[in-house]
């Protein structure tokens, strides 16, 4: 029998695994993941659950809907991908990760169905929360899209609602050329009667959901026709946030432990969703939204979103690795104070390289790197890359190498920001 670091390396070798192997390894249906549900008795139809998909701000909407539903004292499963340190990060309850020894006997449960039917990796680790969270008894379940959204292997769903934060420039090779294919694979989320909040609007996408939803008869709810961001202050890594209601004098301010300013738009999605399980009959007052929304990261285990994990030189974590995800870095460190820039970065070959290089700062030292997966770009590559674009520095093999050189470069004033990739950000050790 095999212990959890031996079924992990099982896994990890023996299934295609996108972030190892990129698009090869994505399923574009939903046969295997049926088929390994099937077999196991259809956890998915055991619990209740809320979807959430979008190109940017699913996981932060994922995990504040997760913090305000177990703070509020409903047992809340949460699935996530990929992981930054550890597999088990992808599957919770109540913000605690699930046991090494369920992954190892879940493993070995299904290890004949896995050789017959040769499901890809996200195939198997769906299967596994879904089995975890029927077992769990959970209250509801908060489950991320992997990929897309209508041949995802989390859409054996039915939810009681369903989430799309945005829609952007991201793995184009598998979604399609334009935002109206990359929204209609989201929009497939989309069931018959369960209501459907769309986070940010774009003119481009917004009729391809409302044809969906009219098309499926489900209720349809843009969040920012509710309400709107009156007002909002960023101080020491903190984000106060004033939400009026769209018709009503009525105004809340929340404080979230979640500082990137992007989340000025999450905010509005994730109330939305509030007031719509409140429709539901879940009970979820203000106050304990306002007291969930300041802990997240406590309560869930959230890590990578505009984190400060040093002071004095300030080092930054931010998982941002697609143009809409630098477009808004760039805002973050246009109202952050520090004497002088370092970015550490690398990033993956399938992303839009270019449109990421062509947003960020011109006035910082650059320390190119990589992850340590196939899928990264070499470092020398990307500085060639870098270069057109006016951004100079050094490059580095491993990205903790390059912090450590960025930490003796910089002053106490200065500010460290290591993104690009979820892969490297979840290599820093600090």
């Amino acid at each position: 029998m095999m212990n959890y670091h031996e079924t992990l390396d099982h896994l990890f070798q023996k299934l295609p695994m996108y972030s190892r192997i990129g698009a090869a390894a994505y399923k574009a249906d939903l046969v295997n993941t049926i088929r390994l549900c099937s077999a196991l008795g259809d956890p998915q139809n055991k619990f209740k659950s809320i979807h959430v998909a979008g190109t940017n701000g699913k996981g932060s909407t994922s995990h504040m809907l997760a913090a305000i539903l177990q703070t509020a004292g409903y047992k809340t499963g949460l699935y996530t991908s990929p992981h930054l340190k550890d597999f088990r990060e992808r599957i919770k309850v109540n913000g605690q990760v699930c046991e090494e020894q369920f992954v190892v006997d879940f493993t070995e449960r299904i290890e004949n169905l896995i050789s017959e039917i040769e499901p890809s990796f996200f195939e198997v680790t769906v299967a596994m929360a879904f089995e975890y969270f029927a077992q769990q008894e959970v209250d509801i379940a908060v489950i991320e899209v992997g990929l897309g959204g209508r041949l995802d292997s989390t859409n054996i769903i039915t939810p009681e609602l369903s989430v799309i934060t945005n829609i952007g420039w991201d793995h184009m090779n598998l979604l399609g050329n334009s935002l109206q294919e990359i929204a209609f694979e989201k929009a497939g989320i989309i069931k018959k009667d369960i209501p459907v909040i769309i986070g940010e609007t774009l003119t481009e996408t917004k009729p391809v959901f409302e044809k969906r939803a009219a098309d499926i008869g489900a209720p349809i709810i843009f969040s920012s026709e509710k309400r709107w961001l009156a007002d909002f202050k960023y101080t020491h890594h903190q984000l106060q946030v004033d939400i009026a209601e769209h018709g009503s004098d009525e105004r809340h301010i929340y404080l979230l432990d979640l500082p990137g300013i992007y989340q000025t738009k999450n905010i509005l999605t994730v109330l939305e969703a509030i007031h719509q399980l409140r429709l539901q009959g879940w009970s979820l007052p203000t106050p304990v939204v306002q007291k969930a929304l300041q802990h997240v990261k406590k309560l869930t285990g959230l890590h990578g979103r505009w984190e400060l994990v040093h002071e004095h030189p300030a080092v930054i974590l931010d998982v941002a690795h697609n143009a809409d995800g630098a477009k808004q870095m760039a805002e973050q460190l246009e109202m952050s104070s520090f004497n002088h820039l370092h970015i550490i970065i690398g990033m993956v070959k399938d992303k839009e390289i270019d449109k990421v290089l062509e947003l960020l700062p011109h006035q910082a030292n650059y320390y190119f790197t990589k992850a340590q997966i196939p899928r990264a770009l070499d470092e020398n590559t990307l500085q060639e890359q870098a270069a057109k674009h006016n951004l100079k520095g050094h490059s580095f093999s491993d990205v903790n190498t390059a912090l450590k050189v960025a930490l003796i470069k910089a002053h106490k004033d200065d500010m460290i920001l290591i993104c690009g990739s979820v892969f490297l950000v979840g290599e820093v050790v600090i």
